[in-house]
């Protein structure tokens, strides 16, 4: 499926975003490579697959987690509800505004947020509250939707993978249905092919009819460790190429090309200030460190965001 707005590949025109340069042709030369039958690195179509993450590889991190946005939007739209919240953190720092608040709750302040923001509703019901917010929210620096914030070169790459036999995934580790009702129109990948993070769910039967319910309990966290993990439960193949942009892809990166025959990484570097955002060791969203220290001895390719792309967003001019 091609997404509105991406030029097909052709031979003359392979990646059209992307500039000529050396990444750009190490991508090329694997997927011939890879596609090339009788060649040494053929791979049969069924296990072609490719994995993606989503937050900063896909579409903008910075300058918080989309899905952060989306909680802090939920948070104030339910605070009527919840008067303790105003003396409570990590909800008072929300209402107050106060972003580096919400950061010092760490990774158990966040959880809490998900389970108040996310829990206590049917599926349906949630599906339909992201799908609304995205309608409407906009992105801070751009004042884009957040649903038009995805890369333009790497909606060229997916294309161009899909146009040459890969099958595409989204491992991330955001929530998995909060990037479920989106991840087709923005990337051409349905849900199906979408693995996340999760809350539990629990069969119901309301009014006579039979609905899941979103449970305040986590299921899976597909960050780190994890993402390894969700590809072998809910893909079952171990992936020939994997992209990613932060430390909390490294395990994935690192199963991925120890494997017998090819396997291919890269590693998206945000390194344009003016387009986008520069950011990797120090960010608090996105922190990319051991992964950008390892990437040469281990052969990755790291995409330098400012040099290596002719545009970033679709909406550029």
């Amino acid at each position: 499926m091609l997404i509105a707005g991406v030029l097909p590949a052709t031979a003359q025109q392979v990646l059209p975003s992307w500039n000529d340069t050396a990444s750009k042709q190490r991508i090329v030369d694997f997927v011939k490579a890879t596609t090339t039958e009788g060649g040494e690195g053929f791979v049969a179509p069924e296990a072609r697959i490719a994995v993606f993450d989503n937050d900063g590889t896909l579409w903008s991190e910075q300058p918080y987690y989309f899905q952060l946005a989306f909680i802090i939007d939920r948070v104030k739209a339910l605070a009527p509800q919840h008067p303790e919240w105003k003396s409570k953190e990590p909800f008072k720092s929300i209402l107050a505004g106060d972003l580096k608040g919400i950061a010092r709750g760490g990774e158990k302040g966040l959880v809490d947020l998900g389970m108040s923001t996310h829990a206590g509703m049917t599926t349906d019901q949630f599906e339909k509250i992201v799908t609304d917010w995205f309608t409407g929210a906009k992105h801070p620096k751009t004042g884009k939707p957040f649903d038009e914030m995805t890369f333009l070169p790497m909606r060229e790459l997916l294309d161009y993978l899909r146009e040459n036999g890969f099958k595409t995934y989204i491992v991330s580790g955001g929530g998995v249905e909060f990037m479920r009702p989106i991840t087709e129109k923005a990337y051409g990948i349905p849900p199906e092919q979408v693995v996340g993070s999760t809350i539990t769910t629990q069969y119901a039967i309301v009014g006579d009819i039979p609905v899941l319910r979103r449970l305040p309990k986590i299921d899976f966290i597909d960050d780190g460790p994890g993402k390894p993990a969700g590809i072998n439960k809910f893909i079952g193949r171990k992936p020939i190429f994997v992209a990613g942009n932060s430390d909390g892809d490294y395990e994935m990166l690192r199963w991925v090309t120890a494997a017998k025959g090819p396997g291919f990484a890269m590693i998206v570097h945000h390194t344009d200030a003016e387009r986008e955002y520069a950011y990797d060791r120090e960010s608090a969203f996105g922190k990319l460190d051991k992964t950008l220290n390892e990437a040469e001895r281990r052969n990755w390719l790291v995409v330098d965001m400012k040099n290596d792309w002719r545009k970033i967003y679709a909406f550029e001019n």
